[in-house]
């Protein structure tokens, strides 16, 4: 009885710090989270209006941002491994407050490139932001780690509204340099998360001595020429490209296009990134449910829905419907994606898969957020939402090929 009690109190001593941890995780993310929103409501916009007759560059700091997604993913891992992850989370939010500070300082000087160093800063600070759901969870017993990535997206949905409510407040604050007052505000909002993630107690993630191995590992080019894996992995890369095409276009078509105010476009990437993470709570469901395929399917269909918003007319209900159904078709869509790809391999070939994978994806992100000012202003914001149909269609033949594989293996 005595060693039970003393069981239990070891769980309850556990569970009370896997909740601190979570509730000052959930705090950080939901602060360290409106970099991305706010550098997408008025990134494309302020380098549209920095640059000269050639406007195609526009959306180039935003692929500066996504290259630093790219980088900050490798960095937060090294720096993990060698100080702890709350060094390197409170690194990255330093990271984030120096971006801002350069990207503010490069609004004043007209310095395109300067931006988009800045913005590539701002990514790198984003990349680290992404592991704080992997610190929770790892923080966290087994029975309570759903509950704990739940509490990250919470973070998340708040970051979704406080990032573009900063940009509409601190727009003006230095004019005529405008948008300037977003990024130099983001200097005391990671301080804040700085002084939250002090007092982080996080368990040593180094593998223990001794450690048995898990099983023979496979090279990885038997691993990524599986149909599971490549189908999975076009799919998701496929999403999240269409996502982010689209999504660093809207601003410019919305207020350079069509004479929309920057607060209207700036609400519209709210409303989208709340829909990129509200369906968080119930799309892991789903997948258990339905099955990974069905729900990319789903997404799929939302983003051809998307497209269909956006080529109807440029009335605000079309962009910020579009936006809203961008977000919830790149949620069913890249969370189902990542549960193909995460059926494809070994436990104890999880890094090595996840880092090919991350590298491809986040190229891709990077060339399809280039690509979307040199079409926007080539073409024009159809030609954005056109390019939907095509790919939401290979990989729609993909996942029915899929599908009837499994069936003629299972039969």
């Amino acid at each position: 009885m005595t060693d039970e009690a003393g069981e239990g109190q070891g769980i309850d001593h556990d569970l009370r710090g896997a909740r601190r941890n979570v509730y000052l995780l959930t705090a950080a993310q939901a602060i360290l989270g409106t970099i991305g929103p706010i550098v997408f409501s008025v990134g494309g916009v302020a380098g549209y209006q920095l640059l000269g007759e050639d406007k195609s560059l526009a959306t180039a700091p935003l692929t500066g941002f996504n290259v630093g997604v790219a980088l900050g993913a490798i960095f937060v891992a090294a720096m993990s491994r060698f100080l702890g992850r709350k060094a390197a989370f409170m690194t990255g939010a330093l990271l984030g407050a120096g971006g801002g500070l350069m990207a503010a300082y490069a609004l004043f000087q007209s310095d395109f490139w300067l931006l988009a160093l800045g913005f590539c800063i701002c990514g790198i600070a984003g990349g680290f932001t992404q592991k704080l759901r992997f610190a929770a969870a790892d923080a966290s017993p087994s029975f309570y780690k759903p509950r704990a990535i739940s509490w990250i997206l919470a973070g998340g949905m708040v970051s979704a509204v406080l990032g573009p409510q900063l940009v509409i407040l601190t727009r003006d604050a230095l004019a005529p340099v405008f948008f300037a007052g977003a990024f130099i505000a983001l200097v005391p909002t990671c301080l804040a998360a700085i002084a939250i993630l002090a007092f982080l107690r996080l368990p040593d993630q180094r593998p223990a001595a001794g450690a048995l191995s898990l099983g023979p590992v496979r090279p990885l080019r038997e691993i990524v020429l599986t149909q599971r894996f490549l189908t999975g992995m076009i799919c998701g890369i496929s999403t999240y490209a269409l996502m982010t095409f689209m999504m660093t276009g809207a601003p410019i078509a919305m207020v350079v296009g069509c004479g929309f105010s920057q607060d209207l476009a700036t609400l519209g990437i709210q409303w989208h990134v709340l829909a990129m993470f509200a369906p968080s709570f119930f799309t892991g469901m789903l997948v258990s449910r339905y099955g990974a395929e069905r729900v990319v399917a789903a997404g799929l269909v939302i983003l051809m829905a998307c497209a269909l918003v956006a080529h109807a007319g440029i009335a605000l209900w079309n962009f910020w419907g579009a936006l809203i159904l961008l977000g919830a078709g790149w949620n069913f869509g890249f969370i189902g994606s990542t549960a193909i790809v995460a059926s494809s391999y070994r436990p104890q070939e999880a890094d090595m898969v996840q880092g090919f994978h991350d590298i491809i994806l986040f190229t891709a992100v990077a060339i399809a957020s280039f690509g979307s000012g040199k079409v926007l202003t080539a073409y024009g914001w159809d030609m954005l939402s056109a390019a939907v149909w095509p790919v939401t269609a290979f990989c729609l033949l993909l996942l029915v090929s899929l599908f009837a594989a499994e069936r003629r293996r299972a039969a």
